[in-house]
């Protein structure tokens, strides 16, 4: 009886050790970053994860009567072009609110070249993809590890406290970066 409790907790012991190796480098980022219990809710321009509805639409018409920001595509988002990229690029964003807090919870932004045209290739998304990396960098800090998504191949992400970036070449034209606060709860799309 003995002996045989005895090989029950070793066989169990070994599970829980080898299910703890089981896990991807990018899960045990996300755990050891959520287990800091650190915060991190700036995203740019002064916009921060949590932050209201009506502060997020006065803080962009303040920043839109400064001539930093504009109407972005089809009237749906913001654009900011990042001097890092000499008015090249249009940065387009717009957040999507926990409809609980009405705060920021996730930030998903465009970037594309102007100049993009399916014939023109030194303005593809791949091309375009390293230089968006360089200024997040800078931006962020860097140590973006590079995973392999199933659906959208190359994925470079960055885990700091609660906050998730997540870098991509959507399609051709398009590099998509999307901001996480990853203590929301709701489904990620």
């Amino acid at each position: 009886m003995m002996m045989r409790t005895i090989l029950i907790l070793g066989i169990a012991g070994l599970l829980a050790l080898s299910s703890c190796e089981l896990k991807t480098p990018y899960q045990n980022l996300v755990a050891k970053e959520l287990a800091s219990g650190e915060r991190y809710d700036s995203l740019f321009l002064g916009i921060f994860f949590g932050m209201r509805a009506d502060s997020f639409y006065e803080h962009c018409f303040s920043l839109n009567r400064q001539r930093i920001v504009k109407e972005g595509m089809g009237n749906t988002s913001v654009l900011f072009e990042p001097k890092e990229f000499n008015g090249e690029v249009a940065m387009n964003f717009y957040p999507e609110f926990n409809k609980e807090t009405e705060g920021i919870r996730r930030m998903p932004v465009l970037f594309n070249y102007y100049g993009w045209a399916p014939w023109n290739k030194p303005y593809h998304a791949d091309s375009l993809l390293p230089k968006v990396l360089d200024m997040f960098n800078d931006w962020y800090g860097g140590d973006f590890l590079e995973i392999t998504h199933p659906d959208k191949g190359s994925v470079f992400v960055k885990v700091n406290g609660n906050r998730r970036i997540r870098v991509f070449a959507k399609d051709d034209q398009f590099v998509q970066a999307i901001f996480k606060d990853l203590t929301q709860e709701e489904a990620e799309s």
